[in-house]
Order: C-alpha cells, then structure tokens, then sequence
C-alpha cells in the first residue's frame, strides 16, 4: 500500500534523525564490572556489587544526577549490591555550615531493595542511612529507638552494630521519590543524642539502592541529585 506523501516524509525525517522505533541512546558510561566506577566533577558513580550470591548488575551513568542500574539479583536474602553517587565532605560535624541533598528516583514495584543515604563518619567508624523509601523483604540493622522530626522528614530512627561500626539508620515514615534532606539537621540531632560529638569527621556522603533482589532485571533510575556543602 502506498503511503501518503505526509506520512512518507515523517518516516523519512525520522530515519534520517534516528529517531524510529525502538531506537536506543548510549550514555556517557556504562560498566557490567562488579566494583567500576566513573567520576564527575566532585562526585564518583560506583557499580558496587558486594554482597555474596548476587547476579548480574550494568551501571550507566550521563552525569552524577543521571545515572541507574539494571539488576538482576536472585530472590535470596542479604544485600547483593549499593549502586551508589557518592562526595567526600571532609569535615567536623561542627564545622559544617550547611549540608543538604535534593534527589528524584525511579524504582520498580517488584524486588526487595531501599533507596539510600549512606553517610560515614570518622573513617568508618559510624555510619548514617536514610531510607527515602523501601520495598520488598527489607530492613534497618539494630532496634528503634525513637520517632523523630528532623531534616525535613519524619522517621523512625534505629540503633545498631554490622560487627565493624555502629549503625544509624533513620526509616522514613512514608515512602517518597523525590525530595530534599537537611543532611547537617541529622547530624546535629545524633551529636545532641550523645551518640558522637561534634568533632566528628564526616567522610562520603552517598546515594544509591540499596538491592537485596531484583531477579529478571529491574531498573533503578536516579534522574535528580546533588549534595551542597557549605
């Protein structure tokens, strides 16, 4: 059948463009490696597949606030992987003057995973998670301890040991893909807690899912991020 004159030069324009369907868009990077990473500016995308049992995992990445995985882990328990944006602050608590994030995430509805801050303080020895959201078999380390306003979120805050540090992990009361985090407001409320002082160094700050499973192949997006530092 003879297509109408309009319609043959759409088609036209769009092969022209490769724009057709099905067309496919390379990003800046990409890496299938377990522990690859790419650095933008102050910020370095990490693969970061750690955990035991896990699958196969591709990072891509057009810029520190554009960038995602595709993860296929098994259904099994235990973090396979922690894709991951990260920025050394190199600071005291203290000392800080400002530190605040703004992300936006797109996560599937199946698999076990949580969208995640990790933040370390004096070399490891503490570390700080927010959990923007959860889905699936997963949990913070240690028990709650307290509910809490504070960064801009409500929180139910957990207090706990991996073996190697003591954990803090602050589990938001309601999912959400998109928001901003008063990173400095958290550390002033634990240093008020007793839990460090404010000469504590805060090290990288990251962001990235945290995956237990994803078998199939899903996809995590970040299409928002960046951390300011004062």
């Amino acid at each position: 059948m003879r297509l109408p004159r309009l319609v043959t030069v759409a088609v036209a324009v769009l092969a022209t463009l490769g724009l057709g369907a099905g067309a496919a868009y390379a990003a800046v990077w990409e890496s299938s490696e377990k522990f690859a990473t790419w650095s933008d500016g102050d910020y370095i995308v990490r693969n970061n597949i750690w955990g035991s049992g896990a699958g196969s995992q591709t990072i891509w990445a057009n810029s520190h606030g554009d960038w995602g995985v595709t993860a296929d882990h098994p259904n099994t328990g235990g973090v396979k992987s922690y894709p991951h944006v990260g920025r050394t602050v190199d600071e005291s608590v203290g000392a800080i003057d400002g530190l605040s994030s703004e992300f936006a995430v797109t996560a599937p509805e199946a698999g076990s995973y949580a969208t995640a801050y990790d933040i370390w303080v004096n070399n490891h020895d503490y570390e700080i998670m927010l959990w923007m959201n959860q889905h699936g078999a997963v949990g913070p380390i240690g028990s709650r301890v307290d509910t809490v306003e504070v960064g801009g979120h409500r929180w139910d805050v957990h207090r706990g040991s991996n073996g190697s540090n003591e954990v803090f992990s602050f589990v938001r009361t309601g999912d959400t893909s998109s928001g901003t985090v008063d990173v400095e407001a958290v550390l002033d409320w634990i240093v008020q807690r007793g839990w460090f002082d404010s000469g504590a160094t805060v090290g990288e700050v990251q962001f990235g899912f945290e995956i237990t499973s994803s078998s199939g192949g899903l996809d995590f997006a970040t299409s928002r991020y960046s951390l300011s530092a004062g």
